[in-house]
């Protein structure tokens, strides 16, 4: 009887190790989760803007307030924004660089803890130099500070006429 409850207080153990670890990656999950809705919502709202605005620069405010640049059509086929790196041929945005009124930083408001992103961006326009064909928004979003190491998040994508 002892040998037996010896060796299920040595079970019990190692499945309460487990609780802690389970309860780091459900959070890292759900932080993910809201970095890449986020991420999301924000390049809807740059893709729901005109190809050709009438403001120069092209900008708009966000629905949370923040000023985001959308390119320079008088600069054809260059990247304008954050740098972007080419991982195995995967465009990713490089947090090492900071360009300004093309990054700002959120923090959900929903979120208990208090979460706050890193969120930048590179433009491509193709286009005459006078007005745009087409742009393609490269975005990244990271988890600011916490515990750890949080993968960015990089949407890519293209909007044209």
């Amino acid at each position: 009887m002892l040998l037996a409850t010896v060796i299920l207080l040595v079970g019990l153990v190692a499945i309460a190790q487990l609780v802690p670890a389970t309860i780091l990656l459900n959070y890292r999950n759900r932080t993910d989760s809201s970095a890449l809705v986020f991420a999301q919502r924000e390049l809807d709202q740059m893709l729901a803007q005109p190809l050709n605005p009438s403001s120069s620069p092209p900008s708009f405010t966000d629905a949370s307030g923040n000023l985001c640049y959308l390119g320079d059509p008088t600069q054809p086929n260059k990247r304008v924004g954050t740098n972007v790196l080419t991982i195995n041929n995967v465009p990713v945005i490089d947090f090492a660089s900071n360009v300004a009124n093309y990054n700002f930083s959120y923090q959900d408001p929903t979120d208990p803890g208090g979460v706050t992103y890193d969120v930048r961006w590179a433009v491509i326009i193709t286009g005459n130099g006078a007005s745009a064909n087409s742009k393609r928004f490269i975005l990244g979003v990271r988890q600011i500070g916490g515990n750890g190491y949080f993968q960015p998040i990089t949407l890519d994508t293209m909007v044209g006429k």
